[in-house]
């Protein structure tokens, strides 16, 4: 099934689902990440990467990585972070050292499952929704974007 196919089915749904469940009560910032991670996970998937993972967290440490996936041999963790204005500060700029330190720690537990030879990186993906949910998000893809702390 193409891709752009994927993706109308789950926006229909979506919609449907708004339309019959009970009104969503989570805060508007949230659900404007969660469309941003959403819509990254299909923009990553067009460049090609293979997503194995999503929102996924460890037991032993803090936090979760939103996106997990492979680009060509490379494992990539990717932090994704969703914006609807660009006016404070870039949405990358929110990758600070707690955030990395807790990144960090998350993919070495998911490293441990694997050959030491893997190769892997940290990506952030920012997204930017700029006139509300009716227009086609930005990408800003930052691929190698910090070292592991």
């Amino acid at each position: 099934m193409p891709r752009w196919t994927t993706q109308a089915a789950v926006r229909a749904l979506d919609r449907l689902a708004a339309r019959v469940l009970a009104p969503n009560e989570t805060a508007t910032h949230q659900q404007t990440g969660r469309r941003g991670e959403e819509d990254a996970f299909f923009y990553l998937r067009k460049l090609g990467y293979v997503m194995v993972a999503r929102n996924y967290r460890s037991k032993r440490h803090r936090g979760e990585i939103d996106l997990i996936g492979w680009d060509g041999d490379v494992l990539c963790f990717i932090e994704v972070k969703t914006r609807t204005s660009r006016q404070v500060k870039p949405a990358e700029a929110a990758v600070d050292r707690a955030k990395r330190r807790e990144l960090s720690a998350v993919a070495r537990d998911y490293l441990r499952r694997l050959p030491p030879s893997c190769q892997w990186r940290f990506d952030i993906l920012s997204v930017y929704y700029e006139e509300q949910q009716t227009c086609q998000p930005e990408f800003e893809l930052f691929k190698n974007a910090f070292p592991m702390s």
